[in-house]
């Protein structure tokens, strides 16, 4: 069992930054991404963004591209998400997420794919 930890929410302004961290307790499956989601009040929970341990390739939902970035540490097993310009519109719980099974790019947005999840963090986004 993955113990999957995430960290680095907070309250900002708009148009201010945020890092948020995601430490996993072992080595995830090569070949399944490890993942952030978020949701807000009232809202489901939506795909943010995905990186995959072995190759690095990335992957983001449209309303965050170049504004946040995804990036890895296979050394020390962390997954972090560096999120610029935010918007209040990004306001929301967010939740590190991996598989115990091999995912493919093609599926990277499906939560039912996902079966460790952390506890989330929050992040606010004050106008």
């Amino acid at each position: 069992q993955v113990q999957l930890v995430e960290s680095g929410g907070g309250l900002v302004q708009a148009g201010g930054s945020l890092r948020l961290s995601c430490a996993a307790s072992q080595r995830t499956l090569s070949s399944s991404p490890m993942s952030w989601f978020r949701q807000a009040p009232g809202k489901s929970r939506e795909f943010v963004a995905a990186i995959y341990m072995s190759t690095g390739n990335s992957y983001y939902r449209d309303s965050v591209k170049g504004r946040f970035a995804i990036s890895r540490d296979n050394d020390k097993n962390t997954v972090d998400l560096q999120m610029n310009s935010l918007k209040p519109e990004d306001t929301a719980v967010y939740y590190c997420a991996a598989s115990r099974s091999p995912v493919s790019r093609l599926v990277v947005a499906d939560q039912r794919l996902y079966n460790y999840w952390g506890q989330g963090t929050q992040v606010t986004v004050s106008s």
